[in-house]
């Protein structure tokens, strides 16, 4: 077999990425997104996108993502290779000098499907290869008009906070005790609990929806329940963040936060709404069901 050759693409050879023939499981391309460069008009930047290539022809592909202002990816959200090319697949991911959560999308019925088991089990193995570990797997939900608008339950008080220590303090108080795996693996991390607040606080800061769309819910006696974050990502409007304190538990708040959060992206005009929880947030998970969301992926996230 003939040497492998891992390189990153430039503007003027990044066709070869879509020469890779479908695999089964190609990226975004199974949810009808196409690869397309942001000179070409789409999402991709050259430089963050490799190939390897065995006698010039591509026999696996990476892109990373990232918003437009990143200046680090974001998520490997494209990944794959030819058949019998799992090493190329792992080679190419040793070699690359980019580091990101990969988020592997699958469709919602994908563990009934054999052939897209197969293809997700082996772009798993092959990013265990070249390091990576599953940290958890998601479900991805979305709203649309189609759906109905779920009735306000009108149990909470609703109001922007302004202030970000309000916020990160609400924020250190809900993940005190979490089911998020994202925000589980910082707190064991260094930086602890102080660090999980502060990585979901730079995502609200990273989402280019307005400040002002924060809010705190609290009871009609002034006590704090929880945070629900209206938001556009690059992709369009999402439910950015639920979160119920500790001491509010039990009383299904968490559903009023997210009926909450619909209807304020349904009244800024928001034609579609994503949302993701993971499949172990049970609660979670009942409270989008419920609401009217739909599951439309699920997601494995390596790391």
């Amino acid at each position: 077999m003939t040497d492998l050759v891992v390189r990153a693409l430039t503007e003027s050879d990044a066709h070869l990425f879509r020469n890779l023939q479908d695999p089964g499981l190609a990226g975004r391309a199974a949810f009808g997104h196409s690869y397309a460069t942001v000179h070409e008009g789409g999402e991709y930047r050259p430089e963050w996108t490799w190939v390897a290539l065995r006698d010039g022809v591509v026999v696996a592909r990476a892109a990373w993502w990232s918003g437009p202002d990143d200046t680090e990816p974001v998520t490997l959200d494209w990944f794959d290779f030819a058949d019998g090319e799992d090493e190329a697949g792992s080679e190419l991911l040793r070699r690359a000098p980019l580091y990101a959560e990969y988020e592997l999308m699958l469709p919602a019925d994908w563990r009934e499907r054999p052939d897209v088991a197969a293809a997700a089990e082996s772009r798993i193995a092959a990013a265990r290869a070249a390091g990576m570990e599953p940290l958890v797997e998601r479900y991805r939900y979305e709203w649309t008009p189609e759906c109905g608008l779920p009735e306000r339950p009108g149990r909470l008080v609703f109001r922007p906070e302004p202030d970000d220590a309000v916020i990160l303090d609400v924020l250190r108080r809900v993940h005190s005790v979490t089911l998020d795996a994202h925000a589980r693996r910082a707190i064991e991390g260094p930086g602890g609990l102080e660090q999980a607040a502060q990585e979901e606080l730079d995502f609200f800061h990273w989402c280019p929806s307005p400040r002002s769309w924060w809010q705190l819910a609290y009871t009609p006696d002034g006590e704090v329940v929880g945070i629900h974050v209206p938001a556009r990502n690059p992709g369009g409007p999402c439910i950015g963040f639920i979160g119920v304190v500790p001491e509010q538990r039990g009383h299904g708040y968490g559903y009023d936060l997210l009926v909450e959060c619909t209807h304020f992206l349904a009244a800024e005009g928001a034609e579609s709404i994503a949302g993701a929880t993971d499949r172990g947030n049970a609660p979670m998970a009942a409270a989008f069901a419920r609401a009217g969301h739909r599951v439309i992926q699920e997601r494995i996230h390596l790391v």
